[in-house]
């Protein structure tokens, strides 16, 4: 069976009661004790006072060199007893016996508790404890000097240690008064405090909260995206491992500035207006980076950002080629289509008689088919170049546009860092869009030729449309810019097409003027590492 876990709640409870009720008593033993040394000290000192007093009085003095001193003394003795709140004032002889006394029946006996002599044989003013007649108590001795500085007499003032233990006691009652008072706010305080804390961790207790940061940790290294978030003044308060890894970033980041280490104009911009930025593209470090940017909110305040981003060049990569794959596939289905039609005419011929017709319309195709294919399987070599040329002649035979493919070209098997998704990329949107721009010409023709001759394998495409005004050609590769019109989102081929030469480290090249047509050059390094600069 699960052991049942205590709340936290409970837990800053019993702390806060134990804490409380420790610290009470070790304050209160603390206080008796201090408390006991202070009273008993501020009441030795005031007997010592009292007797002092007394014992420098003439009418004393001479009282004791009388026949009858107790007469005199005892009178004297209880007024000042009573006026200063001592105990006992006792006033002896030098022998010790008594001539005042709070019980008047002691008056003439030898004064008790043997700590007298110092006062009466040095005659020294002191302080002492003893245990007299009334109890226990604290003294105040002195002793009483004639004329020529002879001990005739002693003085003792007193306070009953009980009395002292009593007010102690008092002191004490007081004192534990304000301390259950401070016990029982600082329970309700850490019930307010265990609520607060509960309220701001949503009501989630630590080990929930452990194990949702243990998730979360496992969550973040796990996602292929690159995430990251900021506090209100910039610091890197979450990096995954992705995250480092696009960006080239080692060791941790934790408490350092995102500038420098991200493009943090777009976090800034979130973290003031607090709208969220969504799939925004930044370069950064020579890519292109896809970011959504998400505010954090405390309330109704900003209390950071969260960013996830990836490396467009791979989310492209998989796009292009699953469109490009998609348009091989209709140029695959348009061959097919077209070759069915000639096979209907055919059939069509044989049926009708027209044998010799039909025998033209054979060897015609036969010998196109045969120059095509000629060039296409003997000069051109690299079968992915040949299976996308195969799909553009059945395209461009549905379109009914004269593709030609130049007698002189001539390509080996290229190097394998150009894959097939690159070369449907670049040629696919190449062709279609000279296939584009020659609808509605009288004659239109689309010309493709290659060579590897040297160090750079070159693809040109060439059309005879309409052309392109000299100063729109800068603007042909800018993304979304189209001289076509329609509702449908046009803009993307010829800027995926330059994405993807210089992925390869090639370039483009275009020449055009209105009426005149345009040529599209690829220029495609062999070694990669030719390429890069």
């Amino acid at each position: 069976m699960k052991a049942k876990r205590i709340s936290l709640q409970k837990k800053i409870f019993g702390l806060v009661l134990i804490l409380g009720l420790l610290l009470i008593l070790l304050l209160t033993l603390f206080f008796s004790y201090m408390e006991s040394e202070r009273l008993e000290e501020d009441r030795g000192r005031r007997a010592l006072e009292i007797s002092k007093t007394i014992s420098f009085m003439p009418t004393i003095m001479t009282a004791l060199q009388s026949g009858d001193p107790s007469k005199t003394i005892q009178p004297i003795a209880e007024k000042i007893r009573k006026e200063t709140g001592a105990e006992f004032v006792v006033i002896g002889d030098k022998h010790g016996i008594r001539y005042s006394h709070p019980q008047e029946s002691k008056i003439g006996e030898e004064m008790k508790g043997g700590d007298s002599k110092r006062a009466l044989e040095k005659g020294e003013y002191y302080i002492s404890k003893s245990k007299g007649t009334l109890g226990p108590s604290i003294r105040g001795k002195s002793p009483i000097f004639n004329q020529r500085g002879e001990v005739i007499g002693i003085v003792s003032v007193g306070f009953l240690l009980e009395d002292i233990h009593e007010q102690i006691m008092k002191n004490i009652v007081k004192v534990l008064y304000v301390a259950f008072l401070a016990l029982i706010i600082s329970v309700i305080g850490s019930i307010l405090l265990g609520r607060n804390i509960r309220r701001d961790t949503m009501g989630l207790e630590p080990y929930e909260i452990a194990m949702l940061y243990k998730e979360k940790r496992a969550i973040l290294h796990a996602v292929k995206e690159g995430i990251l978030s900021i506090d209100p003044k910039g610091f890197i308060t979450t990096m995954n491992q992705p995250a480092k890894k696009l960006l080239n970033i080692q060791g941790s980041v934790r408490d350092m500035k995102v500038d420098g280490l991200f493009p943090s104009a777009l976090l800034y911009e979130v973290l003031g207006s607090g709208i969220p930025q969504i799939d925004r593209e930044i370069v950064w470090n020579d890519k292109t980076v896809i970011v959504s940017c998400t505010p954090l909110f405390d309330g109704s305040k900003i209390s950071g950002v969260v960013a996830s981003f990836r490396d467009k060049s791979e989310i492209e990569h998989m796009l292009n080629t699953l469109s490009e794959v998609k348009h091989y596939s209709e140029d695959l289905r348009a061959q097919t289509h077209e070759f069915t039609n000639k096979l209907y005419v055919l059939s069509g011929l044989l049926q009708l008689g027209e044998y010799e017709e039909a025998i033209d319309m054979i060897q015609t195709e036969t010998e196109t088919v045969q120059l095509q294919n000629s060039v296409v399987f003997n000069q051109i070599k690299d079968t992915k170049i040949q299976a996308i040329l195969l799909g553009k002649l059945g395209k461009a035979s549905e379109k009914k546009i004269q593709f030609e493919i130049s007698y002189d070209s001539y390509l080996e098997p290229l190097p394998s860092h150009i894959k097939l998704s690159n070369l449907i990329v670049i040629l696919g949107n190449l062709i279609d869009n000279a296939f584009e721009a020659v609808y509605g010409v009288e004659d239109p023709i689309v010309k493709f030729s290659t060579t590897d001759v040297g160090s750079d394998i070159i693809f040109e495409v060439a059309d005879n449309g309409t052309g392109v005004r000299e100063e729109d050609i800068p603007l042909l590769f800018q993304k979304g810019y189209t001289t076509k019109n329609g509702t449908e989102s046009r803009g993307f081929g010829l800027w995926n097409a330059e994405e993807a030469v210089l992925e390869l480290n090639g370039m483009i090249e275009v020449n055009s003027a209105p009426q005149s047509g345009t040529i599209f050059t690829v220029y495609l390094p062999k070694n990669i590492k030719e390429g890069k600069k």
